[in-house]
């Protein structure tokens, strides 16, 4: 393991901080897919001691974000761009019915969630890209007053920020991205949940084309001196 991570001080929350810390490097690509992990070299890093380590592991392991590796250790797993794909379906049924209701409630977004979004993606923050496209997604499952909506997709949302991390690093049309942000927060301020469910359906799956399309050139890069 190559990645250098910041060391954290005891506290109660330890394990969701070890969790969280290991999480956004392996979608932030610095704990690369295959790379073995142990809990021995964790801890050191981290200045913790190894139970809230394996915890976290254990977490991870169960999201699907590592897998045993042989002898000693786990090893973060492989892309999948059909797992991918399955996950965006599931998603976007969720995002479509949080937009309906959001806008039958007439629900304004906070503008700060697209203004946020978009000095993001004009960044090199990868880490702040995701956050940015989490949270406005986040708040539309907020303002479509159904909680189970949010708590169904949040399961989800573990295994998009790994790909969203994988595929910012060269997105040349991030910011067009959060055009569509804004015109699908404008359609459900106006009260409009047709207009509303269809942008942000169109935006999952553009989404999910442009990420398995920028994952299979992540996965499958081109040799050199290939044409």
């Amino acid at each position: 393991m190559t990645a250098q991570l910041v060391k954290l001080q005891t506290a109660p929350d330890l394990v969701d901080r070890v969790y969280r810390v290991l999480l956004d490097a392996i979608s932030e690509g610095s704990l690369s897919p295959g790379v073995r992990l142990t809990q021995e070299e964790i801890a050191e890093q981290l200045a913790v001691s190894r139970q809230p380590v394996l915890q976290a592991l254990r977490l991870l392991k169960k999201d699907g974000l590592v897998h045993d590796a042989p002898g000693r250790g786990v090893v973060v797993a492989p892309l999948d761009a059909e797992r991918i794909a399955q996950v965006y379906e599931v998603r976007g049924a969720l995002d479509g019915l949080a937009a309906r209701l959001a806008a039958e409630r007439r629900a304004v977004l906070d503008p700060r969630l697209v203004e946020d979004g978009r000095r993001a993606a004009r960044g090199t923050d990868i880490k702040a890209m995701i956050e940015a496209d989490i949270a406005f997604h986040t708040a539309i499952y907020a303002a479509s007053g159904n909680p189970l909506i949010g708590e169904s997709a949040q399961a989800h949302w573990v295994h998009l920020r790994r790909v969203m991390g994988a595929v910012l690093q060269a997105a040349p049309q991030r910011e067009a991205l959060w055009d569509e942000h804004a015109a699908i927060a404008a359609a459900i301020a106006a009260g409009d949940a047709p207009r509303a469910a269809g942008l942000i359906d169109h935006h999952a799956l553009r989404a999910s084309d442009n990420l398995r399309t920028r994952l299979a050139a992540v996965l499958n890069p081109p040799l050199k001196g290939s044409s």
